[in-house]
């Protein structure tokens, strides 16, 4: 009997498989598995003849009982995908019931608003602002456009009549060339109408914000409001938030202040140049001390806005929030800042142009008259028109997606949204 290559040596007899002593061949379990040299002869091969059968079957791939059942040929990749995409189980398509090779997918976050309620991403914040400003325009350019519109024009009245028509303030356009006392009495004669624009442009904004917080709050459920339900909404919180942005400043102020102080303090007693080197890294360690702050404190607002907490309280939750989140709400908020930057940009330089050819004049020159304030007045009520209800809304997600990541608000703002329908 000749061996061909290729093949396995014979099987057993039925006389062996009845208990001859003589051990099983087994063939590969896979059908790809194929021996390509002739084993070595084994032991049981060179029993005597009369252990063997005087006619053998062919060689081939043989297996005793217990060897199990013999192996499925497997599908090509492609055919598994085609069968593993229909429906394999109660559970839908291309999921298998328990046991199979299939999990069921997640089910979408529920949106009843602007919002998937689960922890957004930077681009879904945005959107969220976005989205709120397009589904309730009325509401929320209205309040800002209202606010906007009184805090500029007061403004540009001031500014028209304080700074315009005082020459002691020519000396603040060219420091280099008064003494010092004469800067320091430019400096004194511009803090009254300084600081009414300042008051002026806080309160507005405390306004705005309060308001725009709660427009944003309800188009997170789907809910809309306006003007009028806004306002009561946010009245008894006024009073509250107008302590909480005045003291928010007031601390930034400070902590810049303190850190430049001791190089002022130096150059005033004689040393100037060290004075200079020590109020230069003071001013940088004063900014990083100022953002440290501003972000630190930059969810305060809406906290106690739709928490209804106090000004410490409020301080103190958004300390607790923004932990462990300091760069991704810094990273946010500055993308917001850039977004106001880059609007005020393309608004301000057609306006440059409209004031170059109508007035002969701009905003840095020396003299402003009353168009190039006018002009320069409705160029900043458009961009404050239209960034106002986008700050306030990546300030108002930012906070509601800390509390969603930390506290699961999710859950209450999916029952809150199902019971008002």
């Amino acid at each position: 009997m000749n061996d061909s290559p290729g093949r396995t040596p014979p099987g057993p007899s039925p006389s062996d498989e009845q208990g001859n002593g003589v051990p099983a061949q087994s063939a590969p379990a896979d059908d790809q598995a194929v021996r390509t040299e002739e084993p070595a002869p084994r032991a049981e091969e060179t029993a005597p003849a009369a252990q063997w059968a005087r006619e053998q079957p062919p060689r081939g791939q043989w297996s005793t009982p217990s060897a199990g059942p013999p192996p499925v040929p497997r599908r090509p990749a492609r055919a598994r995908a085609e069968s593993n995409a229909g429906p394999t189980g109660p559970y839908g398509p291309g999921q298998g019931a328990w046991g199979g090779n299939h999990w069921a997918p997640t089910p979408p976050a529920p949106q009843p608003g602007v919002i998937p309620l689960r922890p957004l991403g930077v681009g879904e914040i945005l959107e969220g602002s976005f989205g709120t400003l397009r589904r309730h325009w009325r509401t929320a350019l209205g309040i800002s456009l209202a606010v906007a519109v009184t805090t500029q024009a007061v403004t540009t009245v001031v500014t028209g009549v304080w700074f315009r028509d005082n020459p002691g303030f020519e000396y603040l356009d060219n420091p280099a060339s008064a003494s010092p006392g004469e800067t320091l009495d430019a400096i004194g004669e511009s803090l009254p109408g300084t600081g009414v624009t300042a008051l002026v442009s806080l309160l507005g904004s405390i306004i705005a914000t309060a308001l725009l917080t709660v427009v944003v709050s309800r188009a997170v459920l789907g809910r809309s409001t306006s003007v009028a339900d806004a306002w009561r909404s946010a009245r008894p919180q006024l009073l509250r938030l107008s302590g909480l942005l005045f003291l928010l400043p007031a601390l930034i102020v400070g902590v810049f202040g303190v850190a430049v102080a001791p190089g002022l303090l130096i150059s005033a007693a004689g040393a100037k140049a060290v004075g200079v080197g020590v109020a230069l890294f003071g001013s940088l360690a004063g900014m990083a001390g100022a953002a440290w702050l501003w972000i630190q404190f930059s969810l305060a607002a809406p906290a106690l806005m739709l928490e209804r907490q106090g000004v410490i309280a409020s301080l103190r939750r958004s300390a607790k929030l923004v932990r462990g989140s300091w760069w991704r709400i810094f990273g946010v908020q500055l993308l917001a800042v850039f977004l106001v930057f880059v609007v005020a940009t393309v608004i301000g330089i057609p306006v440059g142009i409209i004031e170059m050819i109508f007035t002969g004049e701009s905003a840095t020159s020396g003299t402003i008259g009353w168009s190039t304030l006018i002009i320069s007045g409705v160029a900043a009520v458009i961009s404050t028109t239209l960034m106002a209800p986008i700050t306030a809304g990546v300030t108002a997600l930012l906070y509601l997606d800390q509390r969603i990541r930390r506290e699961s608000l999710d859950i209450e703002l999916a029952q809150a949204a199902s019971n008002s329908k």
